[in-house]
């Protein structure tokens, strides 16, 4: 529903399903428009939206001069066009440490129900019986997990895996500097190439530039370990998804814990769906109710701090502010 419109209040404008707490932070500051109707778009001052909303500079200029702010629940922004809210004043907010400990803990489910062949043996056992159920897992202790990213949630996959589970952990994320790495434990790679041999596990947490668009293709899944297991829970073009169907397909590639995918929504007939070593999850890594409520709250606040006139901690876009 929509709260009732003042002349003199600023009007949200949403197709979130806001948490109840974060709806009541915002009520006493401005309207919600919730429902996602387009029409009802234009003369809002802010946007809260999913990955749903294609925010390119024609959906910008539909909603006018008013518009002040672009929100994402989360990190990814990857469905805003950045440059062009720039040049029109507008900010882009997200909320990047809202999504982490999900999202790390998502990725750490994947590669162990790899390793342990959870799904696997679930499914022979429904269709074939006890006997039957008799595939063979790995342990993680003492194996390399290399990450890809070492950003709020490749860290916190890192912590778990060394600290928790005792894995050797390597990564590759140029622009961090030596002290991150030397804190929590991690090995540095210097190149992709350096990470990618020793892998026996690549897990990838970078976010979907044009410059890490199809980072993983052919070439990269090549250079991998004989049974390695990738998980992805970042973006899934970050992956060349026809190389990845093709190493899984040929044995190169042992198999693959996949949150995202390349294109969302995944097609009823796409062949990953049809593949006997891969789990699959529908983008739902942060989709906790913690995590929900975190990206949630975070967005509100953020929002009621613009509308105060204060800056928010998050724009992404620091330029137009």
């Amino acid at each position: 529903m929509t709260t009732p419109a003042s002349p003199d209040r600023p009007r949200i404008w949403t197709d979130v399903r806001l948490e109840a707490e974060a709806v009541a932070l915002l009520e006493p500051h401005a309207t919600l428009v919730t429902g996602g109707d387009a029409a009802l778009l234009p003369g809002c001052a802010v946007a809260i939206i999913t990955a749903l909303i294609d925010a390119n500079g024609a959906w910008m200029d539909a909603a006018g001069d008013a518009l002040r702010a672009i929100c994402r629940p989360g990190i990814g922004v990857d469905n805003i066009d950045i440059a062009a809210a720039t040049k029109r004043g507008i900010l882009v907010i997200n909320t990047p440490d809202g999504p982490t400990e999900s999202t790390a803990e998502h990725a750490v489910a994947l590669l162990l129900a790899l390793a342990k062949q959870v799904v696997a043996s679930d499914r022979v056992l429904r269709t074939e019986g006890w006997r039957a159920a008799r595939l063979r897992g790995i342990e993680v202790r003492g194996k390399t997990l290399g990450i890809v990213g070492l950003g709020r949630i490749g860290r916190r996959v890192a912590q778990i895996c060394r600290h928790g589970l005792g894995m050797r952990v390597m990564a590759y994320d140029p622009p961090v500097p030596d002290e991150t790495f030397v804190a929590i434990d991690v090995e540095r790679a210097a190149t992709l190439d350096d990470l990618l041999p020793h892998a026996q596990f690549l897990s990838l947490h970078c976010a979907l530039t044009p410059e890490t668009r199809h980072l993983i293709g052919a070439r990269e899944l090549g250079l991998l370990p004989p049974g390695a297991l990738l998980i992805n829970v970042s973006r899934g073009a970050i992956v060349d998804q026809a190389a990845l169907i093709a190493a899984l397909s040929d044995g190169r590639l042992a198999g693959a814990g996949l949150d995202v995918f390349d294109p969302e929504p995944l097609p009823d007939d796409h062949p990953l769906l049809l593949l006997p070593n891969v789990i699959l999850t529908p983008h739902i890594a942060s989709f906790t109710t913690d995590g929900v409520r975190a990206m949630h709250i975070g967005v509100a606040q953020q929002v009621v701090q613009l509308l105060r006139g204060e800056r928010p901690p998050h724009i992404v876009n620091p330029e137009a502010w």
